[in-house]
């Protein structure tokens, strides 16, 4: 009777470990769709992509999502006294030159907490 309740308990203690091991997987999962959780589809993020690439080089307004926002791009970069602009993008990463009167800054910001860009002469 005693073998049989140690078979068991080693039986639980494996589904336990495979349990464990399955929350792990999910909470990575999460973590993953968190990235992409400001974009509503696919299409939407594959045109940010695009202007992104159109906009290289440009001098561009940022509006970034709210728990996103970088002080130096809103007081500095979006106003008539400074720009922003694309120096290098890729599917998940921004690095943009922020131009201002207190002198050049360069960031790297991920493409998730890109609300809206647009160039500065459609103003």
């Amino acid at each position: 009777m005693e073998y049989a309740g140690f078979i068991f308990g080693i039986f639980g203690l494996l589904a336990y470990v495979q349990l464990s091991s399955l929350k792990k997987r999910v909470v990575a999962l999460e973590e993953e769709l968190a990235g992409i959780a400001g974009t509503s589809s696919f299409e939407e993020r594959r045109a940010l992509r695009d202007a992104l690439e159109a906009y290289k080089g440009k001098p561009v307004k940022l509006e970034l999502k709210e728990d996103c926002e970088d002080v130096d791009i809103v007081m500095y970069g979006n106003t008539k006294h400074g720009t922003n602009t694309i120096l290098d993008a890729d599917g998940d990463w921004l690095l943009i030159r922020i131009d201002s009167a207190k002198g050049s800054k360069e960031k790297l910001i991920r493409v998730g907490s890109v609300k809206r860009i647009s160039l500065v002469s459609e103003e």
